[in-house]
């Protein structure tokens, strides 16, 4: 791969963490633990912090998964195997690194 093509991946890749880690900055607070207060709030209203604590306790665990995958596509571009499935060796399709290009799996390994 060329060394344009390469520089381009890698910047798109950290801008996408970039981006993850500027929202899982800013859901901090709505992760934080719901306090039981029920002179302030009723019970209706602390189920629905709580529910939306758990939604974005699951959002952050997504965006964690991501950047995890995306620092794996950051450790094989700089290994030289970018663009390589990692469970068959063969090359995934170009299209499907413009989609995802933190992907580590050619189509069929990934079905």
């Amino acid at each position: 791969m060329e060394d344009k093509k390469i520089s381009l991946i890698r910047e798109r890749l950290q801008a996408l963490k970039q981006e993850l880690e500027a929202f899982s900055e800013m859901s901090g607070e709505a992760r934080a633990t719901v306090e039981l207060d029920q002179q302030s709030v009723g019970r209706l209203s602390r189920m629905d912090a709580l529910q939306g604590q758990a939604m974005a306790q699951a959002s952050e665990r997504q965006r964690r998964a991501q950047i995890q995958r995306i620092d794996a596509a950051l450790g094989r571009l700089a290994a030289g195997d970018y663009g390589y499935c990692v469970e068959c060796g063969e090359e995934i399709a170009p299209k499907r690194l413009d989609v995802d290009p933190a992907a580590a799996f050619c189509i069929s390994c990934a079905q």
